[in-house]
């Protein structure tokens, strides 16, 4: 091949990944997309075609090297050339004005111009570009050395592996910007069901579940997180001149970082007030976590001249908002059994209101955080509503202790099976290590009905409870073969209840090829990676027979997914309960067909309650249709889907003219052939 044809494919090579850079810049930073994801995904395996054909082109900064293929054994530490400080922190107003008053005086200077930002509820990372191209990454850590974590944060795609600038010259030889990684609030819940229905434990707010992403030694999982950043700061840089951390700011956005719009210039102190108190009142209303404000000197100069301590600069201050907890007594610790045997505890405390909600129980995490608090039976304990989701046990009054208190132990047996229990040394949590414990059995029962997987309305807890302990079924293929008499005399099931649960399990036997896989409830594939797996199978036998290594070469799939996957189907009791649902007429093939032309390339918001469909059903059909669902109203949006008692993206719409349709509206469009 000539020097012409080289250059020719890498000038084909280089336009491409241009293009995904902007098309990924327009969704994952500004939230306005300008493409379908069938038109983006052809885009992607175009350029991931040719790096194949031309493995010596191909480079670290291309769109298709997020994700490595090995994971790592363990993390390396880098060293900050400018120490990431800690922040000083207060709660009170009347300390923001000492603040103010103290940076007045140590720079005789009354007119100090400040930047007040939303203080971030996640993870600190350093992220280092040299001459624009990504180098590497690392947490806080201590301030001065991070753990090297460029692997996971090369994942997240709001993060650009090639900054965006318009000519060479304005190319800094080396910049490095801090961020705040988080997992927005409707990404987490996601999370939580999905570790729900698998029997994992759940995370107790976004920010622990961003922290344990980034923890993850297999950057395909991290993948699968959604992590996302807001960058807040620089670090150390060579090659430009800023004299503002509100120019900074701004620089950045320019570069294609993902920058927080909420960050404004106050002229003064009751300014910077005003602005915390608007936010304590608003921040209901974000899509992601914040637990305060952060008050910056803007001038460089000025930031100098104030230096710092040795623990946090003297420039800046967080202002953060009262946390929502509450004194209660632990009265008992039950501990529960999950799909995969983990055993979690959770505690059971005296009904305590929390931000308007009854507490009866909190996360206990795991036996390690229960020594660490130090926690016993008749404690009283302090119960925080973290990330205003999910309670838990952040502290014992150990001072109120009356000499009634018990220690805690965890089982050495199985609560529900008495079985064995394990701790590998890769986990926190204890294992029950009986498949056929009860409670495992129960929760694949669970997961394989509910509603992101075979979706069989009627079949809840109690009925599969009574399904189970009177042996009618042993395993959810079991489901499939209920008869009316098995059913029609189980308590509250009358003759309508048993005919149309019959009818549920019948029409569930041809929902996609997605569902099923994520319905047989294999470790570590949710309903994203089995989107992925039917995506790339037309059947399952085709996955079944796959090999790890053409599993763990998918994108975002990974060494320890495909391990995940190939321990399932080489355990002979999953393969028989496979092909009992075979001989019941269960669909093991992907039906790839569009509905409708009318979605393709239209993006769409849902507000709102809806009565016939779950978020994740529309979400589906418009992405299978060619088109996009959006989490946020803005000028690109073609349709917001209005639900019962819509939120404030109906006023937005409304005010931006978006057409505002109902679930009928949207019905036409699907059966409407375009």
């Amino acid at each position: 091949m000539g020097k012409n044809d080289i250059d020719k494919i890498k000038k084909e090579l280089d336009d491409l990944k241009s293009q995904i850079r902007y098309h990924d810049f327009r969704y994952y930073v500004q939230n306005a997309p300008e493409i379908s994801d069938q038109s983006y995904d052809l885009l992607y395996r175009k350029l991931k075609d040719l790096e194949d054909k031309f493995p010596e082109l191909k480079s670290p900064d291309s769109p298709t090297q997020r994700i490595t293929a090995e994971p790592l054994k363990g993390f390396k530490t880098i060293e900050h050339k400018v120490p990431m400080l800690s922040m000083d922190n207060t709660y009170s107003e009347d300390e923001l004005r000492d603040f103010d008053k103290r940076v007045k005086k140590n720079l005789q200077d009354n007119s100090v111009e400040y930047v007040v930002e939303l203080k971030i509820d996640g993870v600190s990372v350093s992220i280092r570009y040299e001459n624009g191209i990504f180098k590497s990454g690392a947490t806080r850590g201590d301030g001065y050395r991070g753990e090297d974590v460029s692997q996971n944060l090369r994942t997240i795609k709001s993060i650009p592996l090639k900054l965006a600038f318009r000519n060479a010259a304005a190319v800094p030889s080396v910049l490095e910007v801090r961020g705040e990684v988080y997992i927005p609030k409707d990404r987490f819940l996601q999370i939580n069901k999905q570790r729900e229905q698998q029997s994992e434990n759940l995370f107790t707010n976004p920010r622990n579940a961003a922290a344990g992403s980034l923890k993850l030694l297999d950057s395909s999982l991290v993948a699968q997180r959604g992590l996302d950043i807001f960058i807040w700061g620089i670090g150390e840089y060579h090659g430009i001149q800023l004299d503002k951390h509100s120019h900074s700011l701004e620089y950045f956005q320019k570069l294609g970082l993902k920058v927080n719009p909420h960050f404004y210039l106050c002229a003064g102190i009751d300014e910077v007030i005003q602005r915390c108190q608007e936010w304590a009142q608003k921040k209901p209303g974000l899509g992601y976590d914040i637990d305060g404000m952060v008050v910056k000197v803007n001038s460089f100069k000025m930031q100098r001249k104030l230096g710092s301590t040795s623990k946090a600069p003297r420039w800046l201050i967080a202002y953060k908002f009262p946390a929502q907890r509450a004194r209660t007594r632990l009265k008992e610790i039950k501990v529960q059994v999950g799909r995969f045997g983990t055993l979690t505890p959770v505690a059971i405390v005296e009904p305590v209101n929390i931000s308007g909600t009854v507490v009866t129980k909190a996360s206990l995490h795991n036996e390690d955080q229960i020594e660490r608090l130090g926690v016993r039976i008749n404690d009283y304990i302090l119960v925080e509503k973290a990330g205003e989701i999910i309670p838990q046990v952040v502290g014992v009054l150990k001072e109120m202790r009356t000499g009634k208190e018990k220690n805690f132990k965890m089982p050495q047996n199985c609560p529900v099976c008495g079985g064995r229990v394990k701790r590998t040394a890769e986990e926190v949590a204890l294992r029950c290590l009986n498949r056929s414990c009860p409670a495992q059995v129960k929760n694949s029962v669970k997961l394989f009905a509910s509603r992101d997987a075979m979706d069989i309305e009627g079949l809840g807890d109690a009925l599969i409870d009574q399904l189970l302990e009177k042996k009618i079924i042993r395993d959810y293929a079991g489901i499939y073969y209920l008869k009316y008499e098995d059913i029609s005399s189980l308590e509250r099931m009358g003759d309508k209840s048993a005919q149309n649960l019959l009818a549920s399990i019948e029409a569930s036997k041809g929902r996609p090829l997605s569902r099923l896989i994520y319905a047989l409830g294999i470790r570590h594939v949710g309903v994203h990676v089995a989107e992925i797996l039917a995506d790339k199978f037309e059947s399952l036998e085709e996955l079944i027979q796959s090999d790890f290594n053409s599993l763990s070469n998918i994108n975002e799939i990974g060494p320890v997914i495909a391990g995940s996957i190939i321990e399932f189907f080489s355990i002979s009791s999953n393969r028989k309960v496979i092909q009992k649902l075979k001989d019941a007429g269960v669909n093991l093939f992907q039906k790839k067909s569009l509905i409708s032309s009318n979605l393709s390339g239209k993006s769409f918001v849902i507000t709102g309650t809806l009565k016939n469909y779950s978020r994740k059903e529309i979400e589906n059909t418009v992405k299978l249709n060619s088109g996009r669902v959006l989490s946020s109203v803005s000028s690109n949006v073609d349709f917001l889907l209005s639900g019962e008692n819509p939120g404030s993206k109906y006023d937005k719409a409304k005010k931006l003219g978006i057409k505002i349709i109902n679930e009928n509206d949207f019905n036409k469009m699907i059966n409407k052939r375009g």
